[in-house]
């Protein structure tokens, strides 16, 4: 397969050994750089700190093509990088769809589209009812999602309560339908942002920014997906 962006030297080794998925390729490296950048520059959660109360969250709503996810999990110590060598297979922990009973760092098993926003959500409130204020959430979603009406409900809800949380959508044009004003008139009440989902300060600068109430990324990526 011919991988368009590859964001740094630890990344290429491992990614490049993930197989038997080819048909979710396109789906799952229009996530890498945002992925990384995630991994690199913003989330507070080590291996050693992945069950720590007060760790970041990141939720991958978008988990049918999850082997940039493993890859970069691997890249930052999180599983043994000769996992890769083994996706898919019968006795690897490593499915097709993420499941955090399995692979260590994932927080929720996905990969049925729709549900990782309203588990965000409920990760966020929980988050906020706990104390745990400095604590962020983000999630992942690819744009398709978006069709699925509970996402509806899950942007609303957040934006009435002003939850801080960061939504980020990977708009590579798979969507089945389009919609009038973009994306991000998908998300009223929502802070907004549009980036190039390959140019990694963007990224950077876009999901380093804290609100008080719920952000949303727009990553746009040429890649289908």
């Amino acid at each position: 397969m011919t991988l368009t962006a590859l964001p740094a030297d630890p990344l290429r080794p491992l990614i490049r050994r993930l197989t038997g998925d080819e048909k979710h390729a396109p789906s799952s490296y229009s996530t890498l750089d945002v992925l990384w950048v995630l991994y690199d520059k913003i989330l507070r959660i080590t291996p050693a700190t992945a069950e720590a109360p007060d760790r970041d969250r990141f939720l991958l709503s978008k988990g049918h093509g999850p082997a940039a996810y493993y890859a970069v999990l691997a890249a930052k110590g999180f599983l043994p990088a000769d996992w890769l060598d083994d996706l898919g297979g019968w006795d690897s922990p490593l499915g097709h769809h993420p499941d955090r009973m399995l692979v260590p760092g994932v927080e929720v098993g996905t990969g049925s589209l729709g549900h990782g926003l309203g588990l965000a959500v409920g990760t966020a409130l929980g988050l906020r009812a706990q104390g745990f204020l400095d604590t962020r959430t983000f999630v992942l979603l690819g744009d398709a999602e978006l069709d699925e009406g509970s996402n509806h409900e899950a942007i609303a809800y957040a934006a009435a309560i002003q939850l801080p949380m960061t939504a980020i959508v990977i708009d590579n044009r798979s969507a089945t339908h389009g919609w009038p004003g973009g994306i991000a008139a998908r998300f009223p009440g929502w802070i907004t942002a549009l980036v190039d989902g390959r140019d990694h300060d963007q990224i950077e600068y876009a999901l380093s920014r804290r609100y008080d109430r719920p952000n949303l990324v727009v990553a746009t990526v040429e890649s289908k997906g």
